[in-house]
């Protein structure tokens, strides 16, 4: 926690702590900040009673059993604001982080800091919301020195420190909150990732399993068809994600993400059914040997489906091609506009008079 030695007030001000021994509200920040105010008030001048001491030590345990252990703080030396980070466990054996703020008394006359504070904010929200684990806590404590940083500004121009050194300092946490902002958007895209990827592992499994259990009983082309068309859109997602080339909406949160996921091995798995169709109804011919055998035409037939939920833009391409009329109808060039009507001949002008 930090504290600042710079006076607070040159005059003295009388303190008097209220206990709230017996409420059953717990305290929110601003009431600790007040109470951490009078302590420091009290620090810097003569003592600290033990009334004060005593007030203060009851709000801020009462703060922090319900709102987590405060790991980071900054307080201000000449108002009360402050901002904190508190770190609490969850149910599941993990840690949450929190931002508490409360700076709108330090920053109402200095809308440059307060704008920078406002997307400190913004990004403690993004951060608790979408991620979680370590990459949370790591964009927290970057976005905590950050918001550290801008309240000792505050205290800095109020102490009238040379101003090119403070406008220095404030470019250089722009800058810090634009790093943030990046590893924000490849931490919650990786996370994304993960959670598209179990969603669509999900999907592949209950295919596969009920797919299983339907070719051990009678051999059926359109289902086996639907787990290789699966099968390869994962793969594809797999490939894409491994060449960093695999882009996700991770603002829209985990059962969206994991619902996106799950729809596209269906998807890879529809495409693959159509074209296993087209083969089989005579619209495509399969490209195996003459003396074909039955095994073969079904190992063929799984290659295609594959390769369908791999590409589905080979899969919509090979479908277009093989509708009569369709694929040259949109290769057609477009026939040209007619050329417009060249303007009517000037009228001659009139003969002069003799």
């Amino acid at each position: 926690m930090t504290e600042l030695t710079e006076s607070l007030r040159s005059a003295p001000t009388e303190t008097v702590a209220v206990s709230r021994t017996g409420t059953a509200t717990p305290p929110s920040f601003p009431e600790l900040i007040y109470a951490h105010d009078a302590w420091w008030r009290e620090l810097r001048g003569d003592g600290i009673t033990p009334a004060t001491q005593a007030h203060y030590d009851e709000v801020r345990t009462a703060f922090q059993r319900e709102h987590g252990q405060i790991v980071r703080a900054y307080w201000c030396t000449h108002v009360e604001s402050a901002v904190a980070l508190t770190e609490q466990k969850t149910k599941f054996g993990g840690t949450r982080c929190s931002f508490y703020r409360e700076t709108h008394w330090a920053t109402r006359d200095q809308p440059d800091i307060a704008n920078e504070m406002y997307r400190c904010d913004e990004l403690a929200v993004r951060a608790t919301t979408v991620l979680t684990g370590v990459r949370q806590r790591i964009c927290m404590n970057l976005m905590m020195a950050s918001a550290e940083h801008l309240m000792s500004l505050v205290d800095r121009r109020a102490a009238h420190d040379d101003p090119k050194a403070n406008e220095a300092m404030l470019e250089h946490e722009r800058a810090a909150i634009e790093r943030t902002e990046s590893y924000y958007k490849d931490a919650a895209n990786g996370q994304a990732q993960i959670v598209y990827f179990a969603g669509m592992a999900l999907v592949v499994v209950v295919l596969s399993t009920i797919a299983a259990i339907w070719l051990s009983l009678t051999w059926a082309a359109p289902v086996a068809a639907l787990v290789a068309g699966a099968i390869g859109a994962l793969v594809s997602v797999v490939q894409r994600i491994n060449s960093g080339q695999f882009d996700l909406d991770y603002d829209v949160g985990r059962p969206y993400a994991l619902f996106l996921g799950g729809l596209r091995p269906l998807i890879g798995g529809a495409f693959a059914m159509v074209i296993t169709f087209a083969f089989t109804g005579g619209l495509l011919h399969l490209p195996v040997a003459e003396n074909e055998t039955k095994p073969d035409r079904r190992l063929a037939l799984l290659v295609l489906s594959f390769l369908a939920g791999f590409s589905e833009r080979w899969a919509q391409d090979t479908l277009v091609a093989a509708v009569p009329g369709v694929g040259k109808a949109q290769a057609q060039p477009a026939a040209p506009a007619p050329a417009p009507a060249p303007p009517p001949p000037a009228p001659a002008p009139p003969a002069a008079s003799e």
